[in-house]
């Protein structure tokens, strides 16, 4: 269960101000049916998040456990400094709106994720607790918790949530989940 509420924590709180939140406020604006949009970025999500955890539970079987104990460490650190980087919104998705709420969401949902901080996030996670079906329920979760509410909130949200100080948050637990691996006994293959 440690691999479930650490992945659910650590990418609901590395999602808020990512650019996938900020896509889901467009979608939100941009179609009326709010429960297409919700299901795309489930849907978009839980695939991505499975892909994932399945390359990370592969890398985690590859690699000598105190070789993965470093990389594991030491790319939560790096993840978390990289989430005091604002993203950049550059995603218009135009040519995609023409599939509707849940196709467009589920594209460019499932594209946005692509690359992006939680999808590494997820990667490393299921590399760290070697629990696929945990890692994906909880990382499906935690994108779900920060982007479901803007969905319906929208606006509201974003105006009262620092994002600034989010994105620190986010920083320290993430570099705090790195030196927890790397001061621990190295990745559990059991």
């Amino acid at each position: 269960m440690e691999a479930f509420f650490s992945s659910t924590l650590a990418v609901a709180i590395a999602e808020i101000g990512d650019k996938t939140q900020l896509l889901a406020l467009f979608l939100a604006a941009r179609f009326a049916q709010k429960s297409a949009i919700v299901s795309g970025i489930f849907v978009a999500t839980l695939l991505n998040h499975f892909v994932s955890a399945v390359l990370g539970v592969w890398i985690a079987e590859w690699v000598a456990p105190e070789t993965m104990k470093w990389i594991v460490g030491l790319s939560f650190i790096a993840v978390g400094l990289w989430l005091l980087l604002p993203d950049k919104n550059d995603e218009s998705g135009g040519k995609w709106l023409r599939y509707g709420a849940f196709g467009a969401t589920l594209i460019l949902f499932f594209l946005a994720e692509v690359g992006d901080k939680t999808q590494i996030a997820t990667v490393l996670l299921a590399a760290k607790y070697q629990s696929m079906f945990w890692v994906v329920v909880g990382s499906t979760l935690g994108l779900m918790l920060a982007s479901v509410p803007v969905v319906y909130l929208g606006e509201i949200l974003m105006k009262k949530i620092p994002v600034a100080t989010v994105r620190i948050i986010a920083c320290v637990l993430f570099c705090i989940l790195g030196l927890l691996t790397l001061m621990g006994g190295g990745i559990s293959l059991g």
